[in-house]
């Protein structure tokens, strides 16, 4: 499990699962029906992309999105 503290983070671990997939951006883009210039925010961490889509995106990747309570 992987721990990720903001979008950067969590863009890169995508890019990351999908470069290891060996998918490029227009492949994932036919896969998802989420257009390229989406996709690419995504992995940069960069705003405007809904929870809708980042969930379609893991599912497709066979990532899992989870949560875990901060202690302070």
């Amino acid at each position: 499990m992987v721990i990720l503290s903001n979008a950067a983070e969590l863009g890169k671990e995508i890019r990351f699962r999908r470069e290891s997939l060996g998918v490029t951006l227009q492949q994932l883009a036919d896969l998802t029906g989420i257009g390229i210039n989406t996709l690419s925010r995504l992995e940069r961490g960069v705003g405007g992309v809904t929870l809708k889509t980042l969930l379609v995106v893991l599912q497709t990747l066979g990532l899992k999105l989870g949560m875990e309570t901060e202690r302070s």
